[in-house]
């Protein structure tokens, strides 16, 4: 594997995060849309601008983790990894393509075929691997809060400690918690929400999506905010209003402003008690007491104070400073950084082949 760069992947099934690592850190990271439930098409668009902004793509070793295999275009999983290595082959040829398999190493893209259920969904286990390795003196959590999961991982001595690698085993456990603050629908947070002192049920429609909620509390970032709405319209205040009125079978003009923003708060205490509990019976699970560091990553991670706090913990420090490794060479560190804290799985299995080629002297 070449000394110098090494890119990193996270191909999901609503974004493309990458980035150029170099000797002394992270170069350069960035995140793009990339609805892959919609084609193939949508990877070739993101493959070929990564192109255009490094030239050397073709040339450099590349570490690759993904979740896209889960989206709907694919039959199966299996079927999912097996296209989505294929077109990376493809499209970065002749690069040197290495598929973290988590427990299992590394696989070139001749094996990610038959290495499919290694390979699938194994991005969380690399970002809480090297959060691991940093912190080898640590007990801790890693809290990744994404656009549309979320997950919540203990460490502790260098190691993670969840013995689960399938989403459904962390399903199961409550490390995986499928909920995020960009794409996952509003009705999936709560049965029933409370409008001017009286609780409603529900519409359960897709007549709004969790972004509108932290839009409209302004915590979320616009450069995080890449997908469309739920009903294709604008993402300004009114817009966001209107989606979340329809939620109770209201529209906008029934409300105040300040109305809407009480009812958007409720929506995000809901989502916050939510997480919260799943955080606590993973504190519970290994044994992860008061003293525990919290390492926080992903777009949503302003939901981290406050869950830190129900929790009983101290609060985070976060990925993007304290884990990754920004180069000093590197233009704007405090901008790489980040996004290197909301793109931290491919910073992550780029850092861990990084590790591997230098443990193995090459």
């Amino acid at each position: 594997m070449p000394a110098t760069e090494v890119f990193g992947w996270d191909v999901g099934g609503a974004h493309v995060k990458a980035c150029r690592l170099g000797a002394g850190g992270v170069l350069d990271v960035v995140q793009w849309a990339c609805p892959l439930w919609q084609g193939l098409d949508h990877l070739d668009r993101v493959l070929a601008t990564a192109r255009q902004r490094w030239p050397q793509l073709p040339q450099a070793a590349h570490a690759v983790t993904m979740t896209g295999e889960m989206v709907d275009l694919f039959t199966d999983r299996e079927d999912g990894v097996q296209r989505i290595a294929a077109r990376l082959a493809q499209r970065l040829a002749p690069a040197e393509l290495h598929f973290y398999a988590g427990d299992e190493g590394w696989y070139g893209s001749g094996e990610a075929a038959a290495r499919w259920d290694a390979i699938a969904s194994a991005n969380w286990l690399a970002t809480a691997k090297h959060a691991a390795l940093a912190r080898p003196d640590d007990a801790g959590v890693l809290i990744d809060i994404g656009s549309t999961t979320t997950d919540l991982i203990g460490f502790r001595d260098g190691n993670v400690l969840t013995t689960g690698r399938s989403d459904a085993d962390r399903l199961a456990s409550g490390e995986l918690v499928y909920q995020g603050v960009v794409r996952t629908p509003l009705c999936a947070l709560a049965p029933r929400i409370g409008w001017r002192g009286r609780p409603l049920n529900v519409m359960n429609e897709f007549f709004a999506t969790v972004a509108d909620v932290y839009r409209l509390t302004g915590e979320l970032d616009p450069a995080h905010d890449l997908q469309g709405s739920a009903d294709n319209a604008g993402k300004d205040l009114a817009a966001t209003r209107r989606r979340l009125a329809r939620m109770i079978g209201l529209d906008a003009r029934e409300g105040s402003a300040q109305e809407w923003l009480d009812f958007a708060r409720a929506w995000r205490a809901c989502q916050l008690r939510e997480i919260g509990a799943q955080l606590r019976r993973v504190l519970t699970l290994h044994g992860l007491g008061p003293g525990t560091r919290v390492v926080s990553a992903g777009c949503g991670d302003f939901l981290v104070p406050e869950l830190c706090t129900l929790s009983g913990l101290d609060h985070a420090i976060a990925y993007g400073t304290q884990v990754a490794t920004v180069a000093p060479a590197a233009p704007d560190a405090a901008a790489l950084a980040a996004w290197a804290q909301v793109c931290a799985p491919c910073i992550a299995v780029a850092t861990l082949l990084r590790r591997e080629a230098g443990r193995c002297g090459s």
